[in-house]
């Protein structure tokens, strides 16, 4: 159980050093720095000044000096009119032009956000911005002007206020997205790494309450510099972690705007402190005689708030263990919803629970569940359901690109059966898999997008998502964006929207861009998983730690990222680490040798997007997700570099990554030290798997994807490559039954069309469902089940082992024996159940049949040919489980039966058609293929097929219907290529003559 970071923490886990955020190096002015200033001071004069000088003494006044009469418009058109009219627009271009510059100049002064845009004045305003840019660039407002500089000249030394989050929202790291920029460094300070210490906490406590009056008044923002409690202990009691007590003195008291302190990281310009007794400093004012330089105003404002003290500081003495350190965390985990409760607090609506069901809720946990499968998969549901998902799309295109590659039959159906520590790996992410979890997560995510684009309001930025334990969706903003639309509701405080898991389910699938595709999982706390999104960071996300425990958090993070279901597109590149992981998306996942090759990459694509936002007229990549946005357009760049780069190289990037959160790129990158320039975050994974960032606050059970489980998941999808083998999947059956008359089995299943049980009574009671549904998955696992997977796909919400253990007796005595006395459900050498060759289905019955017909007797005689794939062909009785209870079986949405068994139908039917062919029997042909198509409507195979057979018969107007048939079918996308080589073959005229039978 994942704990919080709190002042009486203990354990063996070596705390991490408390490190105040370090800032970039100061970048010397240069001399070309000085030209450039110059030459921008120039050509603002000549702009501004010169040219309206010149237009006043060349043209003076271009309009007309009364009112115009109608014989005016019936002049003509002279030089002057000409000029003059040309001259009204430039005056108009000047004076949009010279609004620009003023616009820029007080956002560069007063350093609150990005500068206005001026409507219509994209060019102008980028100009005036370079131009203003180039002329601040000596002076200290430059950093917290021009993208790419708000790093440079930053200092905590003196009384420089360092950075902190530009809109000091809890419990955002930064403020509005524009500003997120340029306080990356400082979005650190606002954050305490442990609890301060209960002695110091005492003493500065104690001080208070024996009447040393100082106050320290927030100082307004220098730049993009703002104050911050950290800051403010910093400087004033000499250690940052101190700022809580500040913050207990301060707290719910009234503050001369109106307002209250209720969160450590929500300070605002004028607002008043009362600091400890020991505080020091010029900047302090003591009470009652108020230095000199303090204004009659200012004095009577911190009498007046030291008249709130004396009320406030008992209750927020006993309000102190209360709160802990939630107060000071900026991403802490939200309250959860009392189990049973919705979200309006009545009491929640459920179906009636199975007392197997039951039991798991109370012991699942306790179980623990040790027996033999990968842990560090078992308990990572999202990233095993991305994988599980990305496994699946990739053995079917195997099996259809064979399909498409066959001549005159398939090469072969199944993929080949994971061994050893490959299918440990299988096995632990069936079992870990939340598939639904995935579906709902991407459906809530895209349907809040839906709904803020039809209220005409942008995406909040949001930089932390909580997915909590009774399934509710918290999404952590970086500051209020109001309310939420329906059926969000607002959580804990302002800053927090949250979707209860009932309301997420009414969500239907929307066609909307992701509109917040860089969430990825980092761990657990209390109960609820933490996504952060990389994309949001103001800057670079830095993870120190030894190489080993790194590489486990690199690799979760990427392969989740390469194969989540909550984003449409996105680039990953890996840099230092993950070549071999580039086999889990191909087209998502990309490699680079060494940062230098990384730093040219990113100068290159931070200058594409920059160029692309602007011409498309958006702030970031988030209002270009919104509307009508295209899902290949603002799609995210992920970055993660493991190895720690060169000081230099460090330098560049975090100049790169101040402007990254707008961009929708996102930084992480590893390092030995922990001391990273620039860094934004900065977590730490210990030796025991725990994720520490301990001025966020953070404690978490981090998600790792350790080397062993990535080598052993890797190899599950080189295997399913349908391009490593050119012969395709094997052709041989995982279970071959005898279909001799001899053959016959003790126990027969109809899997293919309605699930029926020949062999075996129907078991009484309320499990009868549940061994139907355990057979049905052994039968489709020849090669055996372990039992957390089963347990897993009967009970997705999680069982013990005794309830497990029970039904697999129950099901073993209901299948009972052969007459050798072995029981039909046993064990293997690996611990996996299986069944006994006696126990069959007839999808097995399907497979041999077709397997004989086509490599065994039936190559030798035609005859034995026929009536086997007849005899296949008869047992198609429709789609798999085809009457299967709705809200059961849900497991077979991992499986690929869905593609092999329509596959095997047309591979039959193909096969019987082209054994009538061959004696001319045209009409059989076509009754086999149509039989098929009742399972496969869709395969081209069949369908080609369909016209030679069709042609066979010499009927020209039965072929022209079939191919005006096939064009209609095939609606706007049209015939596949093939499809029309063949009819321009058999039916030269068909485009006409289909559209005449049309």
């Amino acid at each position: 159980m994942a704990r919080r970071t709190t002042s009486s923490s203990t354990g063996t886990s070596p705390s991490p050093r408390n490190r105040t955020p370090q800032p970039l190096p100061r970048r010397r002015r240069t001399f070309g720095d000085f030209v450039k200033a110059l030459g921008a001071f120039v050509a603002l004069l000549v702009l501004l000044v010169g040219v309206p000088g010149a237009l006043a003494v060349s043209v003076g006044w271009p309009l007309p000096h009364g009112a115009p009469q109608m014989d005016w418009l019936q002049r003509e058109i002279s030089v002057s009119t000409f000029i003059n009219a040309l001259t009204v627009i430039v005056w108009f271009a000047w004076a949009q032009f010279t609004a620009c510059v003023l616009v820029e100049v007080k956002a560069a002064l007063s350093g609150v956000g990005m500068p206005n845009r001026v409507p219509g004045a994209g060019p102008s305003q980028l100009l005036a911005r370079q131009l203003v840019a180039a002329l601040l660039l000596v002076g200290a407002a430059a950093a917290s002007f021009t993208p790419g500089l708000s790093q440079l000249g930053q200092s905590l030394e003196g009384n420089q206020h360092g950075s902190v989050a530009a809109a000091q929202q809890t419990p955002g790291l930064f403020g509005q997205q524009e500003q997120a920029a340029s306080s990356a460094a400082a979005a650190l300070a606002e954050q305490a790494a442990d609890a301060a210490d209960a002695a110091a906490h005492a003493d500065g406590a104690g001080a208070a309450e024996h009447g040393d009056t100082k106050y320290y008044r927030i100082q307004p923002p220098e730049g993009r510099h703002h104050d911050s409690l950290w800051e403010v202990a910093q400087r004033h009691l000499g250690d940052g972690r101190r700022y809580k007590e500040i913050y207990q003195l301060n707290k719910d008291r009234t503050q001369p705007d109106g307002s209250k302190l209720s969160e450590a990281s929500l300070i605002r310009p004028g607002w008043i402190l009362e600091m400890p007794g020991d505080a020091h400093g010029g900047e302090l004012v003591e009470m009652p005689d108020a230095a000199p330089e303090v204004s009659q105003q200012v004095q009577q404002q911190i009498n007046d708030y030291a008249k709130t003290g004396d009320q406030q500081r008992g209750g927020a003495a006993n309000r102190q263990n209360d709160q802990g350190d939630r107060d000071t965390a900026h991403i802490h985990v939200p309250r959860q919803r009392p189990a049973g409760e919705d979200a309006a607090g009545g009491a929640e609506r459920r179906e009636p629970v199975p007392a197997e069901a039951a039991q798991a809720s109370q012991g699942a946990e306790g179980s623990g569940f040790t027996f033999g499968l990968p842990e560090a998969l078992v308990g990572a549901p999202l990233l095993a359901a991305g994988l599980l998902g990305a496994l699946g799309r990739r053995r079917r295109q195997a099996l259809w690109q064979s399909a498409l590659g066959a001549v005159g039959g398939r090469r072969g159906m199944e993929p080949p059966v994971p061994t050893g520590s490959a299918a440990d790996a299988q096995d632990a992410l069936l079992v870990g898999a939340d598939p639904e979890g995935v579906r709902l997560l991407d459906l809530s995510l895209r349907g809040l997008a839906t709904a803020l684009a039809a209220e005409s309001r942008p995406l909040p930025t949001v930089y932390a998502a909580w997915l909590g334990g009774n399934g509710d969706l918290h999404l952590q903003l970086a500051q209020p964006a109001g309310k939420p639309p329906t059926p969000w509701q607002l959580g804990q405080d302002q800053t927090f929207w949250m979707l209860a898991r009932a309301d997420a389910e009414q969500y239907e699938e929307v066609d909307t861009a992701a509109p917040y595709p860089g969430l990825v999982s980092l761990g657990t706390m209390d109960d609820s998983r933490l996504l952060l999104n990389l994309e949001a960071v103001p800057g670079i996300v830095s993870l120190s730690g030894s190489a080993a425990d790194r590489a486990g958090v690199f690799a979760s993070v990427a392969a989740e990222l390469a194969t989540n279901g909550w984003s449409d597109r996105m680039t990953i590149t890996l840099v230092g680490f993950g070549e071999d992981l580039t086999p889990l998306a191909p087209n998502r996942l990309r490699h680079l040798d060494d940062v230098e090759a990384l730093v040219e990459t990113m100068e290159a694509e931070t200058r594409q997007r920059r160029g692309a936002l602007g011409a498309a007229g958006h702030d970031s990549v988030l209002t270009g997700r919104t509307g009508p946005a295209q899902h290949t357009r603002w799609a995210p760049h992920l970055v993660l570099l493991a190895t720690e780069p060169s000081a230099e190289d460090a330098v560049t990037l975090a100049e790169l990554a101040a402007d990254a959160g707008r961009l929708g790129i996102g930084y992480l990158v590893g390092t030995e030290s922990g001391d990273l320039p620039g860094a934004a975050w900065e977590m730490e994974i210990t030796g025991e798997g725990k994720l520490l960032a301990p001025l966020l606050g953070l404690e978490l059970d981090a998600q790792l994807l350790p080397v062993a489980q990535q080598r052993a998941v890797v190899e599950l999808f080189v295997e399913a490559d349908p391009e490593r083998d050119p012969d395709g999947p094997t052709t041989t059956p995982p279970f071959l039954v005898d279909i001799s008359e001899q053959g016959r089995p003790a126990v027969y299943a109809r899997l293919v069309g309605s699930y029926e049980i020949i062999g075996l009574e129907t078991p009484d009671g309320e499990r009868s469902p549940l061994l139907h549904e355990a057979l049905a998955l052994l039968l489709l696992h020849r090669e055996g089940v372990h039992p957390r997977v089963l347990s897993a796909a009967l009970w997705p919400r999680g069982v013990t082992e005794d309830v497990r253990d029970a039904l697999v007796e129950r099901l073993r005595g209901w299948l009972g024996a052969d007459p050798d006395g072995t029981a039909r459900l046993g064990t293997d050498e690996a611990g996996r159940l299986t069944l006994a060759k006696s126990v069959v289905s007839d999808l097995d019955v399907l497979r041999s049949l077709y397997h004989e017909a086509t490599q065994g007797k039936g190559v030798d005689s035609r005859v034995v040919r026929g009536r086997l794939l007849t005899d296949a062909l008869v047992l198609v009785r429709g789609p798999l489980l085809a009457d299967r209870p709705q809200g059961r079986y849900g497991w077979l949405t991992h499986e690929i039966i869905d593609a092999q068994l329509p596959l095997l139908v047309a591979d039959i039917g193909l096969a019987l058609s082209a054994f009538h062919l061959e004696k001319d029997r045209a009409e059989k042909a076509i009754e086999a293929l149509n039989a098929s198509m009742n399972s496969a409507p869709r395969d081209e195979r069949l369908w080609n097929e369909l016209l030679r057979a069709t042609h066979a018969t010499g009927d020209t107007d039965r072929l022209k219907r079939l191919a005006a048939d096939l064009v209609t079918r095939s609606g706007a996308r049209g015939l596949p290529p093939r499809t029309e080589a063949l009819l321009d073959e058999l039916l030269p005229a068909w485009r006409t003559d289909g559209a005449a039978v049309g």
